[in-house]
């Protein structure tokens, strides 16, 4: 942060085993924000972000055909595979580093299974609330470009699509962040918009205050904020109207 801005900024911790947490066998998942039979007024989202799930699911196991209306809902791969189908007729089958995005819109019915026999599947399940409901449903992916594989801030979803990333129904961008040990990146937050950063794995500092792997930091604090790594890491970083 800026230091002509220290005396202003403000920030808030969600650390990772103050989550809510379900362990149903075939799915181990940590909500960030209330979800399910998971039920917490303080947290029940930050702006337009109204989940993330750190899911777990055992091989085979998997979530059954079901509706979702008004949600713009995305899945982040970390490890194993994830087998997307849905009513709009698409199958797919996700590898780490891939996300996909669907607007539910009016309606859809979809399904995620871990199609490995012996391997776990690991990923972030991420709603964003539209900027209008009654959307006509649709379905995109992001795949890592290789040439910037290694790029410590990448634009994976926006608005507008530029630079390469997926598209959403809402004024939000969302960055990968991948940091190795002593490197730092910079981000601008606009006045009158959130930031929340959600940490994949390793540890990060911002704001002097460590981070690690399922702990985030949100602020509304407009101005330039550093992030910056002590050991390998990864995070989403949502800049949010």
């Amino acid at each position: 942060m800026n230091h002509n801005q220290a005396n202003v900024m403000k920030t808030s911790i969600r650390k990772s085993n103050d989550r809510g947490h379900a362990n149903h066998g075939w799915l181990d998942s940590w909500h960030t924000f209330s979800f399910a039979d998971y039920y917490d007024p303080k947290h029940m989202g930050f702006r337009s972000l109204r989940v993330i799930n750190q899911d777990r699911v055992a091989p085979g196991g998997g979530f059954g055909t079901h509706p979702h209306r008004n949600m713009e809902i995305f899945s982040y791969v970390l490890e194993g595979q994830l087998e997307h189908k849905d009513s709009m007729g698409n199958g797919r089958t996700l590898s780490p580093g891939q996300i996909q995005l669907m607007s539910a819109g009016s309606g859809v019915t979809h399904s995620e299974f871990n199609p490995s026999a012996n391997q776990p599947a690991h990923f972030l399940q991420i709603w964003i609330q539209p900027r209008s409901i009654g959307l006509t449903p649709s379905y995109t992916e992001w795949h890592p470009n290789p040439a910037h594989e290694n790029d410590r801030k990448v634009l994976v979803i926006s608005a507008d699509g530029r630079d390469g990333s997926a598209t959403i129904h809402q004024d939000a961008d969302v960055w990968r962040l991948r940091l190795g040990a002593g490197e730092n990146i910079e981000h601008t937050l606009a006045e009158d918009r959130g930031l929340w950063l959600q940490v994949i794995r390793g540890e990060m500092i911002v704001d002097s205050q460590t981070l690690h792997a399922g702990d985030a930091i949100s602020t509304e604090t407009a101005g330039l904020w550093n992030i910056s790594a002590t050991a390998e890491s990864e995070a989403l970083l949502f800049d949010l109207r």
